[in-house]
């Protein structure tokens, strides 16, 4: 055998023969002198292969890292391999190799994979864990209070016509809860709210009744709690929240609504000032509709003060401040039922309700989803009867709901104002030129009545002694039907 250096290849004599080997494959000459030597330069390019390999592992683990866990889940499908294949560089990262084929990549990224897997999943689950830790603890109980009964009823009494009773078994039940649809009528007082709710409660499916007066006070009550960082941080540490106190206000006054008169499937309120509260009101009830009766401020302060209807915050011997509380409270009032939207809340004008009764109904009770009913343009048919409209003496407004509609009031105010009032009323009640009436005009011109309208206005200036007598008949029977105080007390 004999060896050249720089030749490239190797002359080895077996026998009689003689073979040569290629230099790059020296190794294969089984008897070759520098077998050991190339036998250790292949073991160290083996090493540094192993060695590059390895750090390819580790760069597609720290650069690839978030793949492997989306692996883990199930959630990306031969992700290893496809990866691997990306970010494999033969060239950069194995120097000591040649290229190899796509399929020995595979191979390899296969081979690479299942560690790296075990690697991801140990990591992935060693944050979640450190997520658990960090993370507090619930520490609210798990027992929860809920109603016995979560819907209530109302009975509905088959009148046969007679004013009997009715048998328990033949009475009908409707459910009301909180999601039943409410009807709420507000205003400033003297604007038109009785007459509206007395137009409705001709309606057979509808029922309002009188004011209930104790509505707007927990409103109110409710504002203030809300309003005083102290009072609220106290109720917050005794565990009354907003969210408790909701609760019991929304019962509250479902209750007073559902029971303080007979039962109908459309339920009603009506209280002036609880529209102070239309947005909140729309939280606590979110089916319930709300209508706004609006009417001109100096007509609304003329009535306050000749009738002499006390108002928190009315001067009632004042037109200038009367007036400009008018202006504030019905702004706030109407800010309101802008903000709920359209679909909650329809102005209604007094004004436009009594000159044009039969189109405005026809819209109200669309606004309300009640089916139409003529007897909504009589409302005066039913004042006083069984099943019909209930009055109380104590509303300044029953003399005139128990007549039928008429213009008879709507400039009753021209001539008693102030001239010096008269001079400043745009600065003094700004909300008369933005609900569109004109502060200048004295008398104003609200618009021809309908035929009806003018009709029913003549016959009541000419029967005046007629529907003073109706009015002292019908409150007369509304005290004989009221129980005496002992039988109230139950004494």
């Amino acid at each position: 055998m004999s060896y050249a250096p720089g030749s490239g290849t190797v002359t080895e004599a077996v026998g009689n023969k003689t073979r040569q080997c290629p230099e790059a494959d020296v190794t294969l000459c089984p008897f070759s002198p520098d077998r050991h030597r190339s036998l250790l330069y292949l073991h160290i390019q083996i090493l540094l292969r192993e060695e590059s390999l390895l750090y390819l592992h580790i760069q597609i683990l720290l650069r690839e890292e978030y793949v492997h866990i989306l692996c883990i889940l199930g959630l990306c499908s031969n992700c290893t391999s496809r990866f691997c294949l990306e970010m494999m560089e033969p060239q950069r990262i194995l120097p000591f190799t040649a290229r190899r084929s796509p399929a020995s990549d595979m191979g390899l990224c296969r081979q690479l994979g299942r560690p790296k897997l075990y690697l991801s999943a140990v990591v992935f689950l060693s944050v979640i864990y450190g997520l658990f830790l960090l993370s507090p603890c619930d520490t609210r109980p798990r027992v929860l209070m809920v109603p016995r009964v979560p819907t209530k009823y109302i009975q509905v009494p088959l009148d046969p016509g007679n004013g009997s009773s009715v048998p328990a078994n033949q009475r009908q039940a409707i459910p009301y809860d909180g999601l039943s649809p409410l009807i709420f009528i507000g205003g400033m007082p003297r604007s038109g709210t009785t007459l509206m709710r007395a137009m409705l409660d001709a309606h057979p499916d509808v029922r309002c009744g009188e004011e209930t007066r104790v509505i707007p006070r927990i409103l109110k009550i409710r504002k203030k709690w809300s309003r005083s960082a102290v009072e609220k941080r106290r109720l917050d540490e005794a565990g009354v929240t907003d969210k408790v106190i909701d609760s019991a206000v929304k019962a509250f006054i479902l209750e007073i609504i559902a029971k303080h008169g007979e039962a109908a499937p459309h339920l009603c309120n009506k209280d002036p000032f609880t529209l102070m509260s239309t947005f909140y009101l729309t939280r606590l009830f979110p089916n319930a509709k709300f209508i706004l009766m609006i009417r001109d401020g100096r007509a609304v302060v003329h009535s306050i003060i000749s009738r002499q209807v006390t108002i928190s915050g009315f001067d009632l011997k004042s037109y200038r401040n009367s007036l400009t509380k008018w202006s504030l409270t019905l702004y706030l009032m109407y800010s309101q039922c802008l903000r709920v939207g359209q679909s909650k809340c329809l102005p209604v004008y007094y004004e436009q309700l009594a000159l044009h009764p039969r189109e405005w109904l026809v819209r109200i009770l669309k606004f309300l989803d009640i089916p139409w009913n003529e007897s909504v343009l009589h409302h005066e048919q039913f004042i006083g009867k069984p099943g019909g409209i209930a009055i109380s003496k104590t509303e300044k407004s029953t003399d005139q709901v128990i007549k039928p509609v008429n213009s008879a009031a709507l400039s009753n105010w021209v001539g008693h104002i102030p001239e010096d009032v008269v001079k400043d009323m745009e600065t003094i009640a700004p909300m008369l030129r933005t609900l569109g009436y004109d502060p200048n005009a004295n008398p104003p011109n609200y618009d021809r009545p309908d035929p009806n309208v003018a009709d029913n206005t003549i016959h009541i200036k000419q029967d005046a002694d007629f529907w003073l007598k109706r009015d002292q008949e019908v409150l007369h029977k509304k005290e004989a039907a009221l129980p005496s105080h002992e039988e109230a007390t139950g004494r």
